[in-house]
């Protein structure tokens, strides 16, 4: 092993082993396990471990120990400089290299949706979206899965205020086959919402879900000839969920979505 430089201070090392020995299959360990895993005496072990009860870090029940919520203090600040549009472009890249057409990322704005990253089809001709485009939430399919992730007191105040245009001769025309469309949305996972909006048009989303709460919305752009109707679920929502479940973990996510079911607010 390298020498360490003059500065380096042996204890933070050792302190951060202590720290890292707990992983999502075990949560709880003893002084003998965490003196096992971070290559320690368990004398030095306990010292750690209890010190770091001390700081709040970890917690003791019997003879076991776990981290506490405080222990995400250390990633906070880094979480919170990722900018989401930014974690989301390889992934957004990755899957219009796969499906062969435009993905979208949109978060929910007042009313509307609005772009916050877009990569274009790679083919020649392609849908002509740009960030910080915005569309009425209830046409969108994006709109709608981040409609279907509000408390029912949000999509109550918003359905109270919502206001129907008809984009095209498909476009719904009532409050209640919005509300039948959110509601299916929330219930299976993704939308279609397919020339509503424009001719020829069929957009799909996804949620993107950060631990329990859903941060923004996956999309692609199909044009209606390329992809039908009948077959989005098994050849386009698949990779749609696969590419917004790894921008999520990105985002520092750590649970997964409820099933069937919104879980608070979007933010």
């Amino acid at each position: 092993m390298a020498e360490q430089p003059a500065y380096f201070v042996k204890s933070v090392e050792k302190a951060f082993d202590v720290l890292r020995a707990f992983a999502p299959d075990e949560p709880r360990l003893t002084v003998s396990q965490v003196a096992a895993k971070s290559d320690m005496t368990r004398a030095s072990a306990r010292r750690f471990l209890m010190t770091l009860t001390d700081l709040g870090y970890l917690r003791a029940e019997g003879s076991q120990f776990e981290l506490t919520p405080r222990s995400l203090d250390i990633g906070q600040s880094f979480l919170a400089n990722l900018a989401l549009p930014r974690i989301a472009e390889p992934h957004l890249k990755s899957l219009a290299a796969e499906l062969n057409e435009t993905t979208s990322l949109c978060i929910l704005d007042g009313t509307d949706v609005v772009y916050v990253a877009c990569v274009p089809s790679p083919r020649l001709l392609s849908v002509s979206i740009s960030v910080g485009t915005r569309f009425p939430a209830w046409a969108t399919s994006m709109g709608r899965v981040l409609l279907g992730a509000l408390s029912e007191t949000e999509l109550k105040t918003y359905y109270d205020s919502v206001q129907l245009q008809r984009f095209t001769e498909r476009s719904i025309g009532t409050l209640e086959q919005l509300q039948a469309e959110v509601e299916q949305a929330r219930t299976r996972g993704w939308s279609m919402v397919s020339q509503e909006l424009e001719e020829g048009l069929r957009g799909v989303a996804v949620p993107v879900w950060r631990g329990h709460e859903v941060v923004a919305a996956v999309n692609v752009s199909l044009q209606t000839h390329r992809a039908p109707a009948e077959a989005i679920e098994k050849t386009v929502v698949p990779f749609l969920q696969d590419a917004a479940q790894q921008i999520g973990h990105d985002y520092g996510g750590r649970a997964t979505a409820p099933s069937g079911a919104a879980a608070g607010g979007v933010r």
